[in-house]
């Protein structure tokens, strides 16, 4: 779909520097602008979903790039892309849309690059309000941090400079003559989109648009105009004069996050995000890069309306770059290892909804998960075995708070006793919750996040019991190794939508599930001696939830598969694969109850 044929949006055209540029508006005119500016080998339809969203909230602005879309090249190229002229350009947009007032800026690729250039002259004091950064530093920047690294070698950067030197193989390319605009023109461009849906996991769609071969063949003297001027001359006072807010896709196979080590120095208000994505995040990730986006222009807004410093947006918590603003869903909240993880992921500056049958335990941990810092949290009361239940809180979950992008599926509920002693009533008690209960979450939760298709988490509380066997445990580890295997098969299945799946398996962790522990063929009073028995080793032991919260928070960071959490879990995790026949003698053991 062309931007310009998206409903309500204004095209129009904007001379500058002997070129036209085609520029295209949505929202409301009279709402604070945000001008998003297209990379390398793009044009602004690689916006389009973003805009579409911030559309809503503020009056977005896109434009081509000279040379790109719709808009018309320079005669000659060379030397018609310098940042010199690439900043006139701005102007003259910022100047048409929004002549009063200063714009929020946003650049992706070498539209960051050249944005970079923007907010560090003073000619543009004034003009820009905030600067949204990403997969594109400053060249000034980079020179430095080349030289820096050049001028006073250690083993670690040296190693970074062949790294990113490696990552930065297509500017050499770019830097050839004739070769580029050959193969733009011919080949690449029609692979071009298959590669991206292959490498990237781009949805098809408006992307690209057909005017790629010109786009990418002009978008060549960009580097050739700009890239070893910069980097062998870098400015010395490539300060940012506005707040910027950096987001740092980790798996941009083109640039490293160490080019962004002591960005501080230069960019004195900066927030800084990361996102699990690769480069192309205006793409795969338009929703978080959206909600970002207008968090930071609507703090900014407010601080220049109350007259104040820009106070920094981003949580500071564990974590809180990395989870910022994402939606995390966690069952069995009400208290133990649940209640921890939502106050963690809250910690990071996630929101959180908090699940459980139980509705005030859930309502009270959403409560303290706003205290501790979530920007918003909300309890639900759900038993995570109804299937009917479940279907309907995904359905609120989607339509009020957003597609979930980390699911905990932690509920449970604990039985003890023999194989022989346990009844088909407490066999289908357990399995509901425990393996039943963490189906539905995947199925359902797990199915909105792909077809949102743009990635997530799933992580499913397991257990050490699920690979430890126990004579006073069978269905309890049965339930725990069906969920271990259920997570690994999602594992596989999902990693090509760009979904994680981890099991968390702990070991004895102080909660209180002993005390709700059913034992099965024994009397009320016999039951109610175990619990409070078993409720006292635990205590003893005295392993305290928040660090299952942390190995959560840590799992989904690192895409662990299997988290082993507790000493005695790692050891049983050991002995299980290198020593099977010790844990089946330990089975064996009765149980010091």
């Amino acid at each position: 779909m062309n931007l310009g044929s998206l409903p309500g949006a204004r095209e129009r055209r904007v001379r500058t520097g002997g070129i036209e540029l085609c520029v295209v508006e949505l929202g409301d005119e009279q709402r604070p602008t945000v001008v998003l500016v297209h990379g390398y080998p793009d044009s602004k339809e690689v916006w389009t979903e973003v805009a579409k969203q911030l559309a809503d909230q503020w009056h977005v602005v896109l434009y081509d790039v000279r040379g790109h879309g719709r808009s018309t090249a320079p005669k000659p190229l060379r030397g018609g892309f310098t940042l010199e002229k690439l900043t006139d350009d701005f102007l003259a947009v910022a100047d048409a849309v929004s002549p009063d007032r200063p714009v929020h800026l946003v650049g992706h690729d070498w539209g960051s690059v050249q944005s970079w250039e923007f907010v560090t002259v003073k000619r543009t004091e004034g003009r820009i309000a905030s600067f949204t950064s990403m997969s594109g530093p400053s060249l000034d920047h980079f020179g430095h941090w080349i030289k820096q690294r050049m001028t006073r070698p250690t083993p670690r950067r040296v190693g970074q400079l062949l790294g990113q030197g490696a990552k930065s193989w297509y500017v050499y390319m770019l830097h050839t003559p004739v070769l580029p605009e050959l193969a733009w023109r011919g080949p690449l461009s029609k692979r071009w989109p298959k590669m991206l849906e292959r490498l990237e996991k781009i949805p098809a769609g408006d992307y690209p648009t057909p005017s790629l071969p010109d786009d990418a063949a002009h978008g060549a003297w960009l580097y050739r105009d700009n890239v070893r001027a910069r980097l062998s001359r870098p400015r010395t006072d490539a300060y940012a004069h506005v707040p910027v807010q950096l987001i740092t896709p980790t798996g941009d196979i083109f640039l490293s996050e160490k080019l962004y080590d002591q960005l501080e120095l230069w960019a004195p208000q900066l927030v800084r995000r990361t996102l699990d994505a690769k480069h192309w995040v205006p793409r795969t990730r338009p929703d978080q890069l959206a909600a970002w986006i207008c968090e930071f222009v609507a703090a900014n807004e407010a601080a220049k309306e109350d007259g104040r410093p820009v106070q920094d947006t981003a949580p500071t918590g564990a974590y809180a770059d990395r989870f910022g603003g994402r939606l995390v869903l966690v069952t069995g909240a009400a208290g133990g290892i649940g209640r921890a993880t939502a106050f963690a992921f809250a910690e990071a500056g996630a929101r959180v909804v908090a699940v459980d049958r139980d509705a005030e335990g859930a309502a009270r941990t959403a409560e303290m998960a706003r205290l501790i810092g979530a920007p918003a949290a909300w309890g639900e009361a759900v038993d995570v075995s109804d299937e009917q239940a479940m279907e309907k809180l995904a359905e609120k979950v989607a339509a009020e708070y957003g597609i979930v992008d980390v699911l905990v599926n932690n509920a449970g509920i604990g039985l003890s006793g023999s194989f022989l002693d346990t009844t088909s009533e407490d066999w289908k008690n357990v399995l509901d919750v425990n393996l039943w209960g963490v189906i539905h979450g995947c199925r359902i939760f797990g199915r909105q996040m792909a077809e949102r298709g743009q990635g997530g988490h799933i992580v499913n509380t397991a257990s050490a019991a699920a690979y430890q066997p126990s004579r006073a445990l069978p269905a309890y580890s049965t339930s725990k190794a069906a969920v271990l295997m259920l997570s690994e098969c999602l594992r596989a299945e999902l990693a090509e939508r760009s979904i994680g799946v981890s099991a968390i398996c702990p070991g004895i962790v102080n909660t209180n599930i002993t005390a709700t522990t059913h034992f099965a063929g024994v009397g009320a009073a016999e039951e109610k001696r175990l619990r409070k028995r078993t409720s006292r080793l635990y205590g003893l032991r005295n392993y305290p939830p928040e660090r299952v919260a942390d190995a959560i928070l840590k799992a989904v960071v690192r895409n662990q598969a299997v988290v082993p959490v507790t000493p005695e879990a790692r050891g049983a995790r050991l002995l299980s694969r290198f020593s099977p026949g010790a844990l089946r003698g330990i089975a064996r053991l009765k149980p010091p109850l």
